[in-house]
């Protein structure tokens, strides 16, 4: 992806609608840097899988179906990385199509919003090169999940 953006970044896209049905893109996001793609559901709503880290690999995750929320942050130490450090928060919705870029050097992780979401996400390395490059924490080390009621 020419000029990676270095913080987690959304890329837009849009719904069309005529009477055949519906066609969602997201046309500015370049997908020639990954080498794999995957495909998460968890098995309830609310449900949280946290928190994920890579110094090398980035990901883009894309909602495939349904709401999830969806966090970032800095990894500035791989063991006791700072629990201060700012997180970012994006929901993420089938409904508008569009694409997380999470650059490397952050951690990750997500909170299904709806019982049917299912999140795409594309990785820039192999399985392979992942696993050498894998820092996990626990889903609370950073604890940006709760909702505020609107």
């Amino acid at each position: 992806m020419p000029n990676k953006p270095k913080v987690p970044s959304v890329f837009q896209g849009n719904k069309i609608f005529d009477d055949r049905g519906s066609l969602g893109f997201i046309n500015g996001f370049d997908v020639s840097d990954f080498k794999r793609f995957y495909l998460i559901e968890n098995h309830s709503v609310n449900f949280i899988r946290a928190w994920h880290g890579h110094l090398k690999e980035t990901k883009t995750i894309i909602m495939v179906k349904g709401e999830a929320l969806v966090c970032a942050v800095e990894l500035d130490d791989t063991t006791n990385p700072n629990k201060n450090n700012e997180v970012t928060r994006i929901v993420l919705s089938a409904t508008s199509p569009s694409a997380l870029y999470i650059p490397a050097g952050y951690a990750n992780g997500f909170m299904t919003l709806s019982a049917d979401a299912k999140l795409l996400v594309f990785s820039s390395t192999t399985v392979e090169e992942s696993q050498g490059d894998d820092y996990r924490f626990a889903y609370d080390y950073w604890n940006p999940w709760n909702i505020t009621p609107r």
